[in-house]
């Protein structure tokens, strides 16, 4: 079972229903994909270790073959490749590392050199954990994100935090799951939001349901919203100091507050009959 947890804008509680409901659960590995920004580890006691380095294959033009063709840009979605009357150019920070020019290359001009995008971690604790770190720099994510799901062991339940927001980087981590998990708070911003998550996840085909974090600084809207589009609400999260106070400690909820491990379980057992 894939569940990613993901949210239409940051600072929402993501991450902290992911470590929740991670610690929650037996036979799980916790998945940060956030890798601009990953903080997972934060919450967790963990000895972190390089496990990979990210590579991307980076064209590289041998003057003296290519004939200044053009097919190599004609064919390049990102426009990291330009052809100039007497030169290639070859733009790094815009290239994806398909390939395509490579192979499209009719003089066989274009061979590729390996570029450093990030790198994935391995943390060793009470749960299995992984996380990505994309190179300072760096704007292209979503290669350091399918570097860490590669180690999603299909017979475990993989927990994935995915980053904040609704383009490329999350689509790419949530894309795959069998559920996901979206968290929002009950305020215009985030219904605002949440909107635009589930048009994502409308247009992906992954099944969702809504947890409301900080429930009760707000309004009805979120779950008249959801209530109107049938989406199911799995979960409120109240405004609670203590809470708060836990988070603002690095210390998950449900290690001090033993009550609300089995809301979680409970959590879980939703999700299971929601994507069957």
């Amino acid at each position: 079972m894939k569940i990613a947890v993901a949210s239409g804008k940051g600072g929402t509680g993501k991450t902290t229903v992911a470590v929740n409901l991670a610690l929650s659960l037996d036979n799980v590995q916790l998945l940060d994909c956030d890798v601009e920004e990953p903080d997972c580890h934060l919450f967790l006691d963990l000895d972190l270790e390089k496990i990979e380095d990210v590579n991307v294959p980076l064209p590289v033009v041998d003057e003296d073959k290519c004939t200044l063709c053009g097919e190599c840009a004609k064919l390049c979605h990102f426009n990291a490749i330009v052809v100039i009357p007497k030169k290639v150019l070859v733009f790094p920070e815009l290239c994806h590392g398909c390939g395509l020019c490579s192979l499209a290359c009719p003089q066989g001009a274009i061979t590729e050199k390996k570029r450093v995008m990030g790198k994935v971690e391995r943390g060793r604790g009470e749960i299995e954990f992984y996380h990505g770190v994309l190179t300072t720099g760096e704007a292209i994510a979503p290669a350091v994100i399918r570097a860490v799901k590669k180690r999603i062991d299909n017979s475990k339940t993989a927990i994935i935090d995915a980053p904040p927001g609704n383009a490329c980087p999350v689509v790419e981590a949530v894309e795959g799951s069998d559920f996901c998990i979206l968290v929002t708070e009950p305020t215009p911003f985030g219904l605002h939001d949440l909107r635009l998550s589930m048009k994502m996840l409308d247009r992906l085909g992954v099944p969702y349901g809504v947890i409301v974090n900080r429930d009760g600084i707000g309004d009805r809207r979120v779950e008249d919203y959801c209530e109107k589009r049938g989406v199911p609400i799995l979960m409120k999260i109240p405004h609670d100091e203590r809470i708060a106070k836990l988070y603002s400690r690095g210390i998950p909820f449900v290690k001090e507050m033993p009550a609300w491990r089995e809301k979680f379980l409970d959590l879980y057992s939703s999700i299971l009959e929601v994507a069957a």
